[in-house]
């Protein structure tokens, strides 16, 4: 049975289908085997190298739960800083004013060729030369620095492109009717950009808690990958193990990330279904009166 979108495989192409699927599953299957067997040989899978992470809580309260701390705490700081910012900064590439949209695709095409560690390195060492911030501190600072000045800017193309891949009409529709660029941006575009931006923002702020890593590899600062690696040499040889257990955390709570974002942007679609309602001359006037009146939020240029 065929469909517009495509045509019904034939027999042969069915066969070919179920040939492909047994030989990936096959080489999946000996990819395993073959990993199993080498990490058996090497004496990684004895039970006493496993043992601390199942019978004992001192691994989890004693390096795994603070360096998960430390990762959240830098994440969730680069996250609540970086998204406003890279709208600011998105929404100004897009203004009519050079003035205005000039110096902003300046900084942001110039962080975003520059790589996160090199701003961490370089966070560090302006901390450490021109702030009194303290020694134990200045990690922190800067690897939400380093996070904040790439993904803000990689956030703001982000933005520019949500807006700017809607359709023509309907920024027209609403400068027909008398809408300000204020109101266009803040009632029309952006509502109906944040559904399409979403899956691309959650998959940077995914890269944000990943990249948290580097400031353990390399500014010393205390999180889950650091952890590990001073936990495996506190334990013995058990740097598999530790990197294993690391891995799953890191996994499960980007999966957390990635659901919730799934479940907001299918409420977001839902909310957003048209009711058949038309905006009206006077709805735009009550508009442009609030405005007047004061009620109105900051202007886009």
């Amino acid at each position: 049975m065929s469909s517009v979108l495509y045509d019904a495989q034939g027999p042969r192409a069915k066969r070919r289908n179920v040939v492909f699927t047994a030989v990936f599953l096959v080489a999946l299957a000996a990819l395993l085997w073959w990993v199993f067997s080498t990490l058996n040989d090497k004496g990684q899978l004895e039970w006493f190298l496993w043992k601390p992470f199942f019978t004992s809580g001192e691994p989890w309260s004693t390096y795994i739960w603070p360096g998960l701390q430390n990762t959240l705490k830098a994440a969730a700081l680069s996250v609540v800083i970086a998204l406003p910012l890279g709208a600011v900064f998105g929404i100004a590439r897009l203004s009519d004013h050079a003035w205005i949209r000039v110096p902003a695709g300046i900084v942001v095409e110039f962080f975003r060729a520059i790589p996160v560690l090199v701003l961490m390195i370089f966070g560090l060492a302006l901390f450490a030369e021109y702030t009194n911030v303290s020694s134990d501190d200045r990690p922190l600072y800067a690897v939400v620095t380093g996070l904040v000045l790439y993904n803000a800017s990689v956030l703001a193309e982000i933005v520019r492109a949500g807006i700017l891949s809607l359709p023509k009409g309907q920024a027209e529709g609403a400068m027909a009717i008398g809408l300000r660029k204020n109101q266009l941006m803040r009632l029309i575009l952006l509502p109906q950009a944040v559904t399409a931006m979403l899956p691309a923002i959650v998959s940077q702020l995914v890269v944000i808690v990943k990249d948290t890593a580097l400031g353990g590899a390399v500014l010393t600062f205390p999180e889950l990958l650091a952890s590990a690696n001073t936990m495996s040499g506190y334990y013995g040889a058990n740097v598999i193990a530790s990197l294993t257990v690391v891995s799953v955390l890191f996994i499960a709570l980007n999966f957390a990330l990635t659901s919730f974002a799934s479940w907001l942007e299918a409420r977001l679609r839902r909310s957003k279904r048209s009711t058949g309602a038309v905006l009206g001359a006077e709805d735009v006037e009550e508009l442009n009166a609030a405005e007047v009146g004061g009620s109105s939020g900051p202007k886009v240029p």
